[in-house]
């Protein structure tokens, strides 16, 4: 049965509605996204100038001595792959979060595979819900600041996972999030923690050179108290502002994911509208119709 002129601009009053709301989180997201990616702007420099030093230091310090650091030093073997998940807060980000779950539970088949064991980390509800939801024991969950992380937060995370590998809880670190490349694309990125002598701190140079420049030559440093001294301090700092850096790059992803979801969402709506409204025109040309074939015919019969 064809559906009223009133059912339908009901529908109409409906979509309009959710438009509104689509419309006013697109802007509102838009806002935070700005701010998301001059955070970034500040502190991709400093991730990349702690990246460089701690690389500097451990090529000063020579290989027995870095050997001695415990976070450079790998464990005799592996048994146990602690997996850190930066999700968000929140949903309505299309496939934002989602792909994360993901590339978490594809890691978990490869670990089983290998006959490894998984000890599981998440950052956002999303990530912690979804996990638990699977059956995933987590040995540390962190909610609450997906929208505005803060350094404390990295170094919260960092702390538990340092003491983990420290104590021979776990064995390795893999950390999995959406880094920010535009509103329109988030990259799941995978990057190894921990140990950090196969992490990217050792035998790089794509920071020196960019864009096709010569590296440029190199001061002679000179290190006080020692490298090994050094080292041991920086390489704390680089598992903390690794973190941080994923927090913030993952924030920003999220913002853009649901900018450009809200926005489809309100396009959409826009679409609906249009449907219901060429309905309901419809609908009234035959109500129309039908009242003026019944004049006609009442005249008809009086003739």
């Amino acid at each position: 049965m064809a559906a009223s002129q009133r059912d339908v601009r009901s529908k109409i009053s409906s979509v309009k509605n959710i438009q509104k709301i689509t419309r006013a989180m697109e802007m509102v997201a838009a806002a935070r996204l700005r701010r998301a990616e001059q955070r970034i702007a500040a502190l991709r420099p400093y991730a990349n100038a702690i990246r460089r030093m701690t690389r500097q230091a451990a090529q000063a310090a020579g290989t027995s001595e870095a050997a001695r650091v415990p976070l450079l030093a790998e464990h005799e073997s592996t048994t146990n792959v602690a997996v850190l998940l930066v999700t968000g807060d929140r949903g309505l980000a299309g496939a934002f979060n989602s792909q994360i779950i993901r590339a978490g539970v594809r890691i978990a088949g490869e670990l089983s595979q290998e006959g490894l064991r998984g000890s599981w980390y998440a950052t956002g509800r999303r990530g912690v819900s979804s996990l638990g939801f699977r059956g995933y024991e987590l040995a540390g969950s962190y909610v609450g600041f997906a929208d505005r992380p803060a350094y404390a937060d990295a170094r919260t995370i960092a702390d538990d996972l340092i003491t983990a590998y420290v104590d021979g809880h776990i064995d390795r670190v893999e950390m999995i999030y959406n880094a920010y490349v535009s509103p329109l694309r988030q990259t799941v990125t995978q990057e190894r923690l921990l140990p950090l002598a196969h992490a990217t701190i050792t035998g790089e140079e794509e920071e020196e050179a960019q864009d096709g420049d010569e590296p440029r030559a190199r001061a002679a440093v000179a290190y006080e108290p020692d490298p090994d001294a050094i080292l041991r301090r920086l390489v704390p700092d680089y598992v903390e502002i690794s973190i941080y850096r994923a927090l913030v790059e993952s924030t920003a992803g999220f913002f853009g994911a649901q900018m450009t979801a809200m926005r489809s969402a309100s396009d959409n709506a826009g679409e609906i509208i249009t449907g219901l409204t060429l309905q309901m025109n419809r609908a009234r040309q035959a109500e129309i119709t039908q009242e003026i074939m019944e004049v006609v015919a009442g005249a008809e019969g009086l003739s």
